[in-house]
């Protein structure tokens, strides 16, 4: 069996390991870094940043601990080339893991010729067929472009390109105050920057709980981030060596002036030039249509992560290449998509699964909610991380667990225990049940849990 790779990010390079584990013979073409986006200029360098931003700001209160630090300062250039070095190490590692697998890598740009056939343009020049009994396109997404005047303008810039700025700026206005936006706001501020968010809608984080979304933007508030929800942006223009953002709220409208603009509006499917339409592949807009075992209209040629249009994050992506790679070789795959966790970078992170509150009246559920705070977290109290809480939404006739919410420490980690407990179909009482270490974060989950049934340990009764 013959499988071509269009595209070797986190879906396109598990989905040839996976297929290749099954026996197939496998070619991934990739135009550019393996990684995709995600790991060269989206999650991974993102991650370094925000680590050291959040590193950054801890050490000025570290005297309230019992530490003596005289002076702490920052070495961007430093942080960029250790940023550099994550990114390199581990690309070099997703080139190991296909040679080891056997995967033939190719860099190029590749395009459908036939239902059977892909054109590589080489990097080394050179044009190249490949023939494929099957074929997985994982082609990723790109930034949006909004449609306002100045967005060309040369200190306008892209979330790829604030990750490698020269310098930090003294000021930034973010446009987007969605997952990117947001994340940009904290590495930001935290380093210095004076930081303002502009968002269209009602909330930042708008998709998410909103009553755990409320202490991010608390924190973000604190390191004196000033979030304009509700507010439009109208066009862009040069000022005496800055840029003025002209916006409008409840139609008056006004003017933010910044070093910077990082346009943080969302990105789309990267699905041109690629030779889609040309052999009849059918798309919604610029996303693939694909069924639920991540197969096309075109039998033989099956389409996962961004560049379907649907939820763009990377884990959905490497599942979803896993579920392509395993029904071409005859197994049986699904995608639970109740069970796919959101997480956010921010100090503090949120972690979100399942149905929000609000999510599960409006799906007609009799709900219940525990909630339970990190303030009175023992492990949360010595790490100096006490905003936020876990929220479970879980339904009031039969205790089965619809959505876990958490706003805190070690959220992105400990979100796995609901997505198991949604996978499983597990109950509040099966959480109950299952014992937690101590101390540990995550004994808030266990304590959020009692919460429901009014039977919570730590926290006084009201």
């Amino acid at each position: 069996m013959r499988i071509a790779v269009l595209g070797g990010g986190p879906g396109g390079y598990v989905a040839a390991i996976r297929a290749a584990q099954l026996g197939a013979e496998v070619t991934i073409i990739e135009k550019e870094a393996l990684g995709g986006t995600c790991l060269n200029v989206g999650c991974i360098p993102t991650k370094v940043l925000l680590h050291t931003a959040e590193l950054y700001s801890h050490m000025k209160e570290v005297n309230d601990i019992g530490l003596v630090v005289e002076k702490v300062g920052l070495d961007w250039d430093k942080l960029q080339e250790r940023k550099n070095n994550v990114v390199k190490q581990l690309v070099d590692g997703v080139k190991a893991l296909l040679n080891s697998n056997k995967v033939k890598i190719m860099h190029g740009r590749g395009h459908f010729i036939s239902k059977n056939q892909l054109e590589v343009q080489l990097t080394d020049e050179g044009k190249e067929i490949i023939d494929f009994d099957y074929a997985i396109v994982a082609v990723g997404s790109e930034s949006t472009k909004i449609p306002i005047e100045g967005a060309t303008l040369e200190n306008v810039i892209n979330s790829d390109e604030a990750l490698s700025l020269e310098e930090i700026p003294k000021s930034i206005c973010i446009i987007g105050g969605g997952v990117i936006g947001t994340e940009f706001a904290s590495i930001y501020s935290r380093l210095g920057s004076k930081v303002t968010v502009v968002e269209m809608l009602p909330n930042i984080l708008n998709t998410m709980d909103q009553e755990i979304v409320q202490y991010v933007e608390h924190e973000l508030e604190k390191n004196k981030v000033e979030i304009k929800t509700n507010t439009k942006v109208k066009a862009i223009k040069e000022d005496k060596g800055l840029l003025e953002v002209s916006i409008s709220y409840d139609n008056t409208e006004t003017k933010i002036q910044a070093e910077k603009v990082l346009i943080a509006t969302g990105r789309k499917p990267s699905t041109d030039h690629v030779g889609l339409k040309e052999i009849g592949i059918k798309l919604n807009g610029k996303a693939i249509d694909i069924n639920k075992k991540m197969q096309t209209n075109i039998n033989n040629i099956y389409a996962i992560g961004d560049c379907t249009g649907g939820i763009m994050l990377a884990h959905v992506a490497s599942a979803q290449g896993i579920v392509a790679a395993e029904t071409i070789m005859g197994e049986e795959a699904t995608i639970d998509f109740k069970t796919i966790p959101s997480c956010v970078y921010t100090k503090p992170e949120i972690a979100t699964v399942g149905l929000t509150e609000e999510e599960a009246k409006t799906a007609g559920y009799n709900v219940k909610t525990g909630k339970f705070p990190f303030m009175a977290n023992g492990k949360s109290l010595i790490m100096q991380e006490t905003e936020g809480m876990v929220k479970f939404v879980a339904d009031a006739k039969t205790g089965e667990v619809l959505g876990l919410h958490i706003a805190g420490p070690r959220a992105t980690d400990m979100i796995a225990e609901g997505s198991l407990a949604i996978r499983l179909e597990a109950t509040i009482d099966e959480i109950i049940t299952t014992i937690h270490g101590h101390p540990t974060v995550s004994e808030a989950v266990l304590e959020a849990a009692h919460d429901v049934y009014d039977s919570c340990i730590h926290v006084v009764k009201r």
